[in-house]
């Protein structure tokens, strides 16, 4: 708790540092640029609205072990089983309805900051090739789709909150029966684009695009453990569940 403080505490004095240093910078250049020089501002406003985008991409290819009247097209179909199987602690994930759910994610490390995101993510079952997500094979009998739809950052003040900022997760899971064997392939895509806050726009990029790379494939990785162990053992319990009651 005592280094939590105190690592809180020098966090804040280095926020604070660097925003009156940043103010002051702000006057001078203001006042540098009175006059003729008034072209300059502009360009400098305009390089504020660039937003820096980062993404990561993961894909998995398992085997996939199947049985007669319990594939995995008809363990896809039950959404909200397969939400808890890859997002199983219910104190951070509510139901919306049928096709949406909202998450609280947990904190994410980010420069200086402590984020807590709150999405909305929509599950939707796809078959017959439409509407499949890009490197989906269209002949894939089901496809299990998974996309953030609404976002809210949580546990920034406003000075630190950035502007424009979009988050985005485009996933798919579905069965690929093209070989001898069936296997479980899935592809997941995150990206974020944001504009800076003032106070950490003096961060250089290399190191904003290694801390944000590094947050980010992370998270990517986490959600293919979660698939691959999470996802296949709650399938497997289908499977016995399914073969216990034809036995009945």
């Amino acid at each position: 708790m005592e280094v939590a403080a105190a690592a809180s505490s020098c966090r804040s004095r280095f926020l604070t540092e660097w925003c009156r240093k940043r103010e002051l910078n702000t006057k001078w250049h203001f006042n540098a640029l009175r006059g003729k020089q008034k072209p300059k501002l502009v360009k400098m406003r305009t390089q504020m609205v660039n937003a820096s985008t980062y993404s990561s991409r993961i894909s998995t290819d398992i085997p996939l072990y199947e049985v007669p009247g319990a594939s995995f097209d008809r363990y896809l179909e039950d959404k909200p089983r397969v939400f808890k199987a890859i997002f199983p602690d219910k104190r951070r994930s509510q139901q919306l309805n049928e096709e949406e759910w909202r998450i609280h994610m947990l904190p994410i490390e980010f420069l200086f900051l402590t984020v807590l995101p709150v999405i909305d993510m929509r599950l939707q079952c796809k078959s017959q090739g439409i509407g499949y997500p890009p490197g989906v094979p269209t002949d894939a009998s089901k496809v299990l789709e998974l996309d953030i739809i609404r976002w809210e950052l949580q546990g920034l003040d406003d000075m630190l909150k950035p502007s424009q900022f979009s988050l985005g997760v485009k996933g798919a899971l579905y069965p690929d029966r093209r070989g001898l064997r069936s296997r479980l392939k899935g592809q997941l895509q995150l990206s974020i684009s944001f504009v800076l806050p003032p106070v950490l726009a003096l961060v250089p990029e290399h190191v904003r695009q290694d801390v944000a790379e590094s947050v980010l494939k992370r998270l990517v990785e986490n959600m293919k453990t979660k698939v691959n162990g999470s996802l296949l053992a709650d399938y497997s319990e289908f499977k016995r569940e399914t073969s216990r009651s034809s036995l009945v």
